[in-house]
């Protein structure tokens, strides 16, 4: 367990894929406070390292081949000449503008959307089904009118796209294989 602290007002923890157990805590915070949050979230804890050990298990039981710098550059090249289309297509369904479009390869994100409505897009989206792709490029548009994942967020994704739960169900079962294929 690692304490990290900063001018941060409020403790969190988080747990790394690996198991690493993180408390970010107030320059302020006794060890004591920390402890008692620590035993406060200790249910929570334990959820999240099973949920870790079970995602390892499932790794060495499907290991998975992690993609060459030619392959990821490849994807890259792909999702510069096939996502920015998409983007225009339901840019105006939604009723935003946007900025810059970036293609990234990223080990644990498959969008995100600036403040200053610039969309960065993961290069692993091409080996996804056209529709996850859709489903990524309105949830970041969507963002444009609400920067956050409130009721009226999802509500406007699923004005475009009705079925999104589907999609996002993909990405938490089979994306995540794809995303391992980032890290090996």
């Amino acid at each position: 367990m690692r304490i990290i602290r900063s001018s941060r007002r409020t403790l969190s923890l988080q747990v790394r894929r690996g198991g690493e157990v993180i408390v970010r805590a107030p320059l302020h915070a006794s060890l004591k406070e920390i402890n008692a949050f620590i035993q406060k979230n200790r249910s929570w804890l334990a959820k999240h390292l099973a949920a870790v050990q079970k995602e390892k298990e499932e790794e060495d039981q499907h290991p998975v081949q992690p993609l060459t710098m030619e392959e990821i550059r490849s994807l890259a090249d792909e999702a510069m000449r096939v996502l920015p289309a998409r983007v225009s297509h339901f840019a105006p369904l939604v009723g935003v503008t946007y900025g810059r479009i970036t293609i990234r390869n990223q080990k644990t994100r498959w969008g995100s959307c600036s403040s200053k409505g610039n969309l960065n897009f993961n290069c692993l989206l091409m080996l996804a089904p056209a529709a996850v792709q859709d489903y990524v490029v309105v949830h970041e548009l969507c963002h444009r009118k609400e920067m956050n994942h409130s009721p009226r967020f999802w509500a406007e994704v699923e004005r475009i796209i009705p079925e999104y739960k589907t999609y996002e169900k993909w990405l938490k079962t089979e994306g995540k294989h794809l995303m391992r294929r980032m890290t090996g």
